[in-house]
């Protein structure tokens, strides 16, 4: 299992680079709540209507990580060690969802392979 952000999602979605990585996982892979939030947005900016791009997002059968007290408290924890870099709420919130679950965090952000984190990121590019 791994945890995916929305770059992830989005190279298979927009049929990026990295795009074949992140499809070897999707059977097996969480995205948390507020990375929903970016991808389908991301979808609307790019001429989708909402009911279009909630439709293309959830044909790809992720299981969604709700954002509770304890996650959104960890992600504002993760502010300070990642403020340099400009990762998102949601970045920080795939960040903190992966290190509670013990599991890799899946991103195409290269942003994110210089963190000093106790986080295992694998890069999909």
């Amino acid at each position: 299992m791994v945890i995916l952000d929305a770059s992830a999602v989005l190279a298979v979605l927009f049929e990026e680079p990295g795009a074949d990585v992140v499809e070897g996982h999707l059977s097996a892979a969480v995205i948390c709540a507020p990375n929903v939030t970016e991808v389908v947005t991301r979808l609307v900016d790019k001429g989708q209507t909402l009911d279009e791009a909630v439709s293309q997002f959830s044909a790809l059968g992720l299981s969604v990580a709700s954002l509770d007290e304890g996650l959104a408290i960890r992600a504002a924890a993760f502010r300070a060690a990642t403020s340099k870099r400009g990762l998102s709420l949601g970045d920080r919130a795939c960040l903190a969802l992966a290190e509670r679950e013990k599991l890799p965090a899946v991103t195409g952000d290269r942003d994110w392979r210089n963190l000093n984190l106790a986080v295992e990121i694998r890069l999909i590019r």
